[in-house]
């Protein structure tokens, strides 16, 4: 009997239990059930539609490109002796950057100086030969002159029987052997002003020449053509070289400023066009070129770059027109090829309707609207057409006027014709809105 007792103990405890929770259960049963009223109208935090002057602007990515490139290449050929910087240096123009062994072409000069002495040489021979050709042509006419006197008078006296007819025969040899002898005088010096002629042609030619081996042998001294940042060398002390060769010795690029080259569609090119000409946007006047940057990592440029030029030629492959801007670049910061985004003012827009993004939600088409209280304080649908993104705003072409008061918080408890109680959104997200999703009044934290 010992061993039964803790059984009976147990049973008669879970039959104690059971008639407990039965008399919990009916006395439930037996309150009164508390009637429920009328729902209340659910809260919504709205903000009322203004206008205000907005400056707008487009990020157009781009890409930076060096403000002055310069490509080294020799322009006579041979051994590269020296060089004479250190890569990834600054260099200045004018500064030496390799030398080429001078020796031929100092042999070239001296050949060519030599030659243009042996020309002026023999240009002063043709000259004292024409001074003297010009002497003896002087001779040779007054000797001329005096034999046709003396054969007109032998020829007088022949006719007067004063002289026999040999006389008078040798006085008309002497006059035309005299006349021949100044042919061949004229002759000599017209020789010799032929030759100082062929002289001087000569001295222009070898001066050309010594001229053309004093430029080569000032080429053998590689200089920078341009201040700016040099590369890597291509070649060593000791390397071979030809002139102009396809390959450049190294590159200078010039960093400041630099240009950043960004690509602007012909689609937003005509757009922004049209309003423009609609009076929809108001040039910025001075400010209207100023540029700004986003590096690769999104940080912002510190300093404003200038539109230079629109290109006026369309790139077929891409559908867009390039945008140079120049930047400054005084801590060399940016580098030639980095990727960068240009924000680019496009005007001012005066009478801007701006709605903050979580008031505007899209219907199954993805048509993007608003939910606004109307005057009797119910809901109405408006269908909206949107510009862009400012910021966490959306920037409203069309579909809201100034005045209306646009839902921000509380809209997905609400449809278009119910009525709803407003309070004023305050910015700030979450903060306006309760546990059970309705709009918080304004100034309420809890």
């Amino acid at each position: 009997m010992r061993r039964n007792k803790p059984f009976h103990d147990r049973t008669k405890w879970n039959a104690l239990l059971t008639a407990l929770l039965g008399g919990l259960l009916l006395g439930g049963c037996d309150q009164p059930t508390q009637s429920q009223g009328p729902p209340s109208a659910a809260e919504v935090a709205t903000v009322t539609v203004t206008t205000q002057a907005v400056v707008l602007t487009t990020e157009l990515p781009g890409r930076t490109s060096p403000y002055l490139v310069a490509e080294i290449r020799p322009q006579v050929s041979g051994l590269i002796q020296k060089r004479l910087f250190t890569e990834g240096s600054d260099v200045k123009a004018g500064q030496a950057l390799y030398h080429i062994d001078p020796a031929p072409f100092q042999a070239a000069l001296d050949n060519a100086a030599a030659t243009l002495t042996a020309a002026r040489k023999n240009a002063d021979r043709a000259r004292a030969a024409l001074i003297a050709s010009k002497a003896g042509l002087t001779r040779h006419r007054a000797t001329l002159k005096l034999a046709q006197v003396n054969r007109e008078r032998f020829e007088e006296a022949y006719r007067d029987r004063a002289v026999s007819a040999n006389q008078r025969d040798q006085a008309a040899t002497e006059a035309e052997v005299a006349e021949a002898a100044l042919q061949a005088a004229e002759a000599q010096v017209e020789s010799d002003r032929k030759a100082i002629a062929a002289a001087e042609a000569a001295i222009q030619q070898a001066e050309a020449a010594q001229e053309i081996a004093r430029i080569q042998l000032g080429y053998t001294k590689i200089t920078a053509p341009i201040s700016g940042r040099i590369g890597r060398s291509s070649v060593t002390v000791g390397a071979i070289v030809t002139a102009y060769q396809p390959s450049a010795l190294a590159t200078i690029q010039q960093l400041d400023p630099i240009y950043v080259d960004v690509r602007q569609s012909t689609t937003e090119l005509l757009s922004l066009k049209r309003s423009l000409d609609h009076g929809r946007l108001n040039p910025n006047g001075s400010s209207q070129n100023k540029v700004r940057l986003l590096l690769e990592d999104g940080a912002a440029y510190p300093l404003e770059g200038t539109l230079q030029f629109r290109d006026v030629t369309v790139e077929p492959s891409t559908g867009s027109v390039v945008l140079r801007v120049l930047f400054p670049n005084p801590e060399g910061g940016l580098l030639p090829g980095m990727f960068v985004r240009a924000v680019v003012q496009e005007g001012i827009r005066e009478k801007a309707v701006l709605v903050p993004q979580q008031a505007v939600s899209r219907d199954p088409k993805g048509n993007p609207f608003s939910l606004i209280v109307e005057a009797q304080g119910k809901v109405a649908q408006r269908m909206l057409t949107l510009d862009r993104a400012i910021g966490d705003q959306w920037l409203v072409s069309e579909g809201l006027a100034p005045g209306d008061r646009v839902i921000v918080e509380g809209a997905l408890r609400v449809r278009p014709g119910t009525s709803v109680k407003e309070v004023p959104f305050q910015p700030g997200g979450k903060e306006n809105v309760k546990p059970d999703g309705t709009a918080r009044p304004a100034g309420k934290s809890n």
